[in-house]
């Protein structure tokens, strides 16, 4: 037996309104704390099978910047 949900009906209700946030002081946030980790790793450094987490760190901070950068940049066209 197949199931039908041509019976069923929903009510439509209207998007909300999008909230209002400060991006930029999120990612600032979530980059600051990718660089913390990277300075502790550098200062306690990691066993030799465990430098990715060094490049993990470094990775999440280029991409913090970047992320600044973007969400930042002129609203064009």
């Amino acid at each position: 037996m197949e199931a039908r949900l041509d019976n069923v009906k929903q009510q439509w209700h209207p998007d909300p309104e999008p909230i209002k946030t400060n991006d930029t002081a999120a990612i600032a946030v979530g980059t600051a704390v990718w660089a913390v980790a990277l300075v502790a790793l550098l200062i306690f450094r990691p066993a030799p099978e465990n430098t990715w987490w060094i490049w993990t760190c470094v990775t999440g901070v280029v991409f913090g910047f970047f992320g600044m950068w973007f969400v930042r940049r002129p609203r064009r066209g």
